[in-house]
């Protein structure tokens, strides 16, 4: 087991990662930009250093200093939590020429999965049904040629990166140059890569994700499926775990194909698989997350199992301690995503200090956070600040419980969005779990600023 773990983050994954290893009985050392010398992560490892000025760019993407870092403070594994370098192939080749463990499934995979054109050829491989479309597009003239193929509408969609960038919606023919363009543009520019694929938009459909955890033994297995279908401009905004609108036999099935394939690639580590659930019945492969979800909290309330201790071990080379047939899923969790900005003007980013702080409580309820009274929140970063989870032994249960936390959640002196979650929470589509991704398109098209 590691000794010392370099924490490549910030935020409340890093503190997250960090109480995970204090529990361990693992030391920490925590990086920090110079607009986070009072984060909370910070002050809680053993060790911490300045990577760089308050831009990512400068700092939490400085593949250099973080290694210079790691070996100066003689880490031998580095956590990348989520986001910033947590998937990039360069970072994992350069851990690997320094000796250092980057805890995720190493390089090979990464630049697999992280090409969502190569990983859709994989998956389909490995016989997991995948979105009717195409494989990578050459120019316009190709694209054009493709689309006619295929149907419209269709969505554009880049190689790399996440996070909703680079995806463009084609309507009709007479779109497709301008959404091409500005897609390859955004692509190039977020990314470094322009490249781009396109398939069959399916709508309405429920995203479903399924966490997949495997161990270098070759031991991979299912922890359940999350249903991530609210969101607004395919940024999550509240998740949860199961999906009770999904049959067993469909369950089961969406189950093997998971395991098969995170099988067929040797995955290691923690890894999420999203998948389209359309009307019928039929889910189809989207892409594969090969890094710690943002909305993790909500599988390990419902399995009991500690994904990131988990990552730890595996990375160690720890087999895995259960098998499917021993892993049960109980009851029904719920995350809100509380981010620092304004849902009736626009989601209008909120930078100023918390004047007042107070985080609800009781049993199964949980609030991940790296912010306390007194803390001003950088411009430079995402704008999640924190993730209220709470657990129930049924869905109708964790709704109430959840709204009563969001209604005992106070942070004065920036606007957030803890009110918006409570008026989804409260819409028939939700409450009867028949929302698709594009339930906020349909009940709050201008409060939600879409």
């Amino acid at each position: 087991m590691f000794s010392k773990i370099l924490v490549a983050n910030r935020g409340e994954i890093a503190v997250r990662v960090i109480r995970s290893c204090k529990e361990m009985g693992i030391s920490t050392v925590a990086i920090f930009s110079e607009a986070d010398r009072t984060s909370l992560h910070v002050s809680l490892a053993d060790e911490s250093y300045c990577v760089g000025g308050p831009l990512s760019k400068d700092s939490y993407l400085n593949m250099n200093a973080i290694i210079t870092i790691a070996l100066a403070s003689k880490a031998e594994a580095i956590h990348p939590g989520y986001g910033f370098l947590s998937e990039n192939t360069a970072f994992a080749k350069l851990c690997d020429e320094n000796n250092i463990v980057l805890i995720g499934p190493g390089e090979d995979i990464l630049r697999r999965m992280g090409d969502k054109d190569m990983a859709k050829r994989t998956m389909r491989d490995a016989g997991v049904p995948v979105i009717p479309g195409c494989d990578l597009v050459k120019d316009l003239s190709h694209a054009k040629e493709e689309a006619e193929r295929i149907g419209f509408p269709l969505l554009i969609k880049a190689r790399s990166g996440g996070g909703g960038r680079g995806i463009r919606l084609v309507n009709a023919i007479d779109e497709l140059e301008q959404h091409y363009n500005s897609a390859t543009a955004e692509a190039e520019s977020a990314f470094g890569d322009g490249a781009v694929y396109m398939e069959k938009y399916l709508k309405p459909v429920k995203h479903i994700e399924v966490q997949i955890l495997g161990d270098s033994h070759g031991n991979v297995v299912c922890l359940g499926e999350r249903d991530c279908s609210v969101q607004r401009k395919n940024q999550k905004l509240i998740e949860e775990s199961p999906s009770v609108i999904m049959p067993q036999e469909t369950r089961k099935k969406l189950f093997d194909v998971s395991i098969a394939a995170g099988k067929a690639v040797g995955y290691l580590g923690a890894g999420t698989i999203e998948y389209l659930y359309d009307k019928d019945g039929n889910f189809y492969f989207m892409e594969m997350n090969t890094r710690l979800q943002v909305e993790h909290p909500v599988t390990e309330m419902v399995t009991w199992i500690d994904l990131v201790k988990w990552q730890i071990r595996v990375a160690a080379g720890i087999p895995l301690g259960f098998t499917q047939d021993e892993i049960e899923i109980e009851g029904h969790a719920i995350e809100c995503r509380i981010n620092a900005e304004d849902p009736y003007n626009n989601f209008r980013p909120s930078c100023k200090q918390i004047d007042m702080l107070h985080i609800p409580g009781g049993p199964w309820v949980r609030f991940d956070t790296a912010i306390y009274q007194g803390y001003k929140i950088p411009p430079y970063y995402d704008s999640m600040i924190g993730k209220l989870i709470v657990f129930a032994k049924t869905r109708d249960e964790a709704i109430r419980k959840m709204k009563a936390a969001l209604c005992e959640l106070i942070i004065e002196g920036i606007e957030h969005n803890a009110q918006f979650a409570l008026e989804i929470l409260s819409e028939d589509d939700f409450v009867n779990a028949s929302y698709t991704t594009d339930f906020l398109e349909k009940i709050l098209p201008d409060s939600a600023g879409i």
